[in-house]
């Protein structure tokens, strides 16, 4: 599978930026889709996820308010909002699918994309 992000970029706090990512899988509507984020010397952490209908969503703490994940099957992209980003939202921003199609934070992810550089300046 292939995953690409787009929709990065750099923006002030307080800002919004709005995430994408198309997957090239045949089975994407069978799939939970998830994002994820590094930020520089730090491990890679959980964001966000939905699952295979778009019904379910997780967050992870730090985001809940503020991001947003959705899906749009028909076009195989999943999205994710940011909004009011903090400078600690810094982060290169990967999108990984979750073949079980449960979507929970600590599912089998694979298929990682490139990822998309968020920068929050502050």
């Amino acid at each position: 599978v292939q995953l690409v992000e787009s929709g990065g970029g750099l923006v002030q706090a307080g800002g919004s930026l709005r995430l994408s990512c198309t997957s090239s899988s045949s089975a994407f509507n069978s799939e939970a889709m998830g994002w994820f984020r590094r930020a520089p010397g730090k491990e890679r952490e959980f964001v966000a996820s939905v699952d295979f209908i778009g019904t379910k969503t997780n967050y992870a703490d730090s985001v809940k308010g503020r991001f947003t994940i959705s899906r749009d099957n028909p076009k195989n992209t999943v999205y994710l909002q940011m909004n009011n980003l903090k400078p600690d939202d810094t982060a290169v921003y990967y999108c990984a699918r979750d073949r079980t199609g449960g979507g929970f934070p600590g599912a089998p992810y694979d298929g990682w994309g490139q990822g998309a550089q968020v920068t929050v300046s502050s």
